[in-house]
């Protein structure tokens, strides 16, 4: 009787799932690594409450004029007012609310002042 085996081994390598594994690494090591210049922005999602405390409120209205704390305040002297609220603080927060209308300019020159004084910013959505 002759016995014949039926498994035999191929002299082939597959390389589809080295890639696979290579592909999720890239990905994994992208999104975990951090960009140089990236702003620290927390986006709250648009249904539940934020749970972070609120230290000073920065609104920007269609006619871009600027608020903090719902005082008005002149654009130029954003920086000033922000250091004057803030200070003393030990985890100083943002909350920045822009009407849909305000170019984003205007939103990320608040957002550079955050970071160039190591504050964190919120920015504000509205609920769906």
């Amino acid at each position: 009787m002759k016995l014949k085996g039926r498994n035999k081994v191929s002299p082939d390598f597959s390389m589809s799932s080295m890639t696979d594994i290579v592909f999720l690494l890239l990905v994994f090591f992208m999104l975990t690594s951090n960009a140089p210049n990236a702003l620290d922005l927390l986006l709250p999602k648009a249904r539940g409450k934020s749970t972070n405390t609120q230290n000073v409120s920065v609104s920007i209205n269609k006619n871009l004029e600027y608020f903090v704390n719902n005082e008005k305040i002149n654009g130029k002297y954003i920086e000033i007012e922000l250091k004057k609220a803030l200070e003393g603080q030990e985890k100083p927060t943002i909350i920045l609310r822009a009407e849909e209308t305000v170019p984003v300019k205007e939103a990320v020159n608040v957002m550079d002042i955050a970071n160039k004084n190591n504050y964190k910013v919120i920015l504000a959505v509205r609920a769906k």
